[in-house]
């Protein structure tokens, strides 16, 4: 089978569409910058189909998918505060691993004194 006798490409260009807005275009040149060329063209490919036409409606899926992705709305991060457990809990573990250390520094001093 011949991919490339399949293949097909999707292009949309941003820069002279009037479905979007300024702002949108903005957002879309941020988010999908690798897959715009410098003219301001939009490039989708697909080969995974056998068939051109299964391609063409696989791309313009594609297409349409990143654009929508990209144009989302961001969910905005809530910082909260850590709980007292696992507050506790991280200070026990470097309680644990200080006294680790602690210990084999005294096993290396004891060791360094018997070989002398």
């Amino acid at each position: 089978m011949n991919k490339l006798e399949t293949r097909v490409e999707a292009r949309w260009n941003l820069d002279a569409s009037r479905a979007i807005t300024p702002e949108e275009r903005a957002r879309l040149k941020a988010a999908l910058g690798s897959r715009i060329g410098p003219r301001g063209i939009l490039r989708v490919t697909s080969q995974r189909h056998r068939s051109q036409s299964r391609n063409k409606v696989a791309a313009l899926e594609r297409l349409q998918a990143l654009v929508a992705l990209a144009l989302a709305p961001v969910k905005q991060r809530h910082a909260t505060a850590p709980t007292r457990k696992s507050e506790e809990s991280r200070i026990a573990a470097k309680r644990r691993r200080s006294r680790i250390k602690r210990l084999r520094a005294l096993r290396d001093a004891g060791a360094a004194d018997q070989a002398e």
